[in-house]
């Protein structure tokens, strides 16, 4: 008797380990991307030159540690 092959799913734990890092790499830098822009446009439009950006520069880095930790966890 044979075993029936395994099956494949769409999971993320499919992907391999390069697509992986990828989009993570990219999940990070798009995220402090986004609230560091959004900081300098806050600066420029409040003049409260370098808050905004400064506060930006930290949202940015806690949303992207969310994130990764959230992408991490799906391949645990």
């Amino acid at each position: 008797m044979t075993t029936p092959p395994p099956e494949h799913s769409d999971e993320p734990r499919d992907l391999p380990g390069l697509a992986a890092f990828a989009t993570l790499g990219t999940t990070i830098a798009v995220t402090i991307g986004v609230f560091v822009v959004l900081g300098i446009w806050a600066d420029a439009a409040l003049h409260s030159s370098p808050w905004c950006l400064l506060a930006g520069i930290v949202l940015g880095s806690v949303a992207a540690t969310a994130a990764t930790v959230a992408l991490v966890r799906r391949y645990l």
